[in-house]
Parts: structure tokens; C-alpha cells; sequence
């Protein structure tokens, strides 16, 4: 075990786990269509980062709404966020027939809205990009009325990998902040915040409708949440999702509190009268929740897909 991990297990012992309120119990899935997913998903040697990172909304998101998220270039992550249940290590060769493996996926299970997320592959010149753009690339030939959703790492401020992303013309790019600038070396000790919010600037320039979340619950302040709002306003954000944190093992982050259901209701209302277009907010609320509906709204007001330029 790392000495970050070890650190974290002691802080278990300062803080442990607590007892979830009601609003934050799920129930299991299972229903048909969540079980012929997962059956695609193991038949073609993929990952989901619902399942990689313990999401609790799998079961309604599977199940229900047409939409998964899958995530390419392996389950193994260079960086150690303190929050994030994927694992962390040297990640072996990536699979250059992956970008087909997941077209199929989501061309056979007839999705609608399609979210392609990653680890982070820092050891790759590009992070990864390649794979990115060929899996929108393949997906678009064999699925073209399902919307596409990317969730990229930084890729450590390489515009040219960014760009590379970018010109396969997702239908939204998402990249998270995650958190507030002053917990950054705790949550994400290898990210920077002013480099994200680049990443969101640089793509909304390129004309590119753009998305970003964060959790809370891990010891940040109210005036810290309105000045990212602030931040996100200035680069032009269009979706920003708000979620509560949920540490999935003792030796992560500790929750230093849960907010009630009406606390992100006023957090939605907030963000939107700043300016955010569309502030999806709530206990249960993760990058790819609801996805779907987003992507419609946003259209609905523009009338118009993105197209890079």
C-alpha cells in the first residue's frame, strides 16, 4: 500500500464511516436491462466507470434511460485521486481494438446517448486522445442517431491531444473540476484547477457545448462553490453537475458532511442565475446522470448540434 494510502486508512480511524441518511439508499439493480448490459459489457472484455467507480445510480441509469458510460484505455489510472474507487498503478498496453469493441457495444445495445470517459494515461504522449477520437469515429459510423458524450482527463494542457478530441465533433466535451481550488492537493494532488478550467475554455472556443461537475461534501465552503460557479460562467460552461461525495472504501477521503436534497436545489438555482445554462444538482448526482435529457435541452434551446469549427 502506497504511503497515501496508509495515510488515508489512519484518517479512517479520526473519521469513520458514517451511517448514509435515506435519501442517499438506492435499490439494487436488476432489472432485464441492466442485465443484458452487463452481459454486452463482459462479452466484448469492456469497462464502465459505473462499475470502476461504484456508481450508485447504475441500476436506474442501465435499467432505464439508455445510456452507459464506458470507459476506454484500461481500468488501471497514473494518478491517485483521493476520491476515485478505479484503480491506481502502471496501466498496461492499451488495446487498439477497443474503439471498435465499444461501437459495437453501443450499437447493439441501441443506446440513444453514449458517455466514453477514461482513466488517466499520463505515460502516453497524447493520453490517450487516439482512442478517444477513434472510438466517436467508429461509433458514429455504426450508431449514427445516439448522442455522444466525452468525459477526458486534462491531458496534462496538450492542446494538440485536446483538439484531436475535438475534431471527431462530440456532441458534448465534459471535463470535471471535481472540487474547489484549496482542496485540490488532497483530492487531486496531480490535477491543477487552472489547467481544467483551460481545458473548458479552450473547447467551448472551438464552438464545442461543454459540461463539468463537482462533488461536495469534502470540506469545502458555500463561497467557495458560487466562485467556481463564477469560473465556469467566465469560460462559458453549458452543464454543470452537482453530487454528493461517497467515499467507496475506508482508505479513501473521509465525507466531512451530507448535504440535504434542498441544499442542491438551492445550489441549482444558484449556479443558473449566475449563468450556467443547465445546473443538474442533487444527493445522487454524477457525471453521466441524466445525461441523456441534457444533451435534448440544450438542443431544444439551439436548435442546433455542435459542430466544431
Amino acid at each position: 500500500m502506497s504511503l497515501r494510502r496508509l495515510a488515508l486508512v489512519e484518517a479512517e480511524r479520526e473519521h469513520p464511516r458514517r451511517r448514509l441518511p435515506t435519501w442517499l439508499k438506492v435499490p439494487a439493480p436488476g432489472n432485464a436491462r441492466y442485465v443484458e448490459l452487463k452481459k454486452f459489457v463482459r462479452k466484448g472484455a469492456l469497462h464502465t466507470v459505473c462499475e470502476e467507480a461504484r456508481c450508485p445510480n447504475i441500476g436506474e441509469c442501465w435499467g432505464h434511460h439508455g445510456t452507459a458510460t464506458f470507459m476506454i484505455l484500461g481500468n488501471v489510472c497514473t494518478r491517485s485521486c483521493g476520491f476515485c474507487a478505479v484503480r491506481t498503478g502502471r496501466p498496461p498496453v492499451y488495446d487498439e481494438d477497443e474503439p471498435r469493441r465499444v461501437a459495437e457495444a453501443i450499437s447493439g445495445l441501441g443506446l440513444r446517448h453514449a458517455v466514453l470517459t477514461s482513466v488517466n494515461r499520463d505515460e502516453l504522449p497524447d493520453g490517450g486522445a487516439k482512442i478517444f477520437a477513434e472510438t466517436i469515429r467508429l461509433t458514429r459510423l455504426s450508431s449514427p442517431g445516439t448522442s455522444i458524450e466525452v468525459l477526458i482527463p486534462d491531458f496534462k494542457g496538450n492542446r494538440a491531444a485536446l483538439e484531436t478530441v475535438l475534431e471527431q465533433k462530440p456532441d458534448i466535451l465534459n471535463h470535471n473540476v471535481e472540487t474547489i481550488p484549496r482542496l485540490y492537493r488532497r483530492v487531486r494532488p496531480q490535477a491543477d484547477y487552472r489547467r481544467s478550467l483551460a481545458v473548458l475554455a479552450w473547447s467551448k472556443g472551438r464552438g464545442a457545448k461543454t459540461k463539468t461537475g463537482i462533488m461536495v461534501g469534502l470540506g469545502e465552503r458555500s463561497e467557495e462553490i458560487v466562485e467556481v460557479m463564477r469560473d465556469l460562467v467566465e469560460v462559458g460552461c453549458d452543464i454543470m453537475t452537482i453530487g454528493q461525495y461517497l467515499r467507496p472504501t475506508p482508505a479513501h477521503l473521509p465525507v466531512e458532511r451530507f448535504y440535504h436534497p434542498d441544499e442542491f436545489e438551492e445550489l441549482k438555482r444558484l449556479g443558473e442565475s449566475l449563468g450556467i445554462a443547465h445546473v443538474e444538482s442533487g444527493p445522487l448526482v454524477r457525471s453521466s446522470y441524466h445525461a441523456a435529457s441534457q444533451v435534448d435541452k440544450l438542443h431544444s434551446r439551439s436548435r442546433a448540434p455542435f459542430r466544431a469549427r
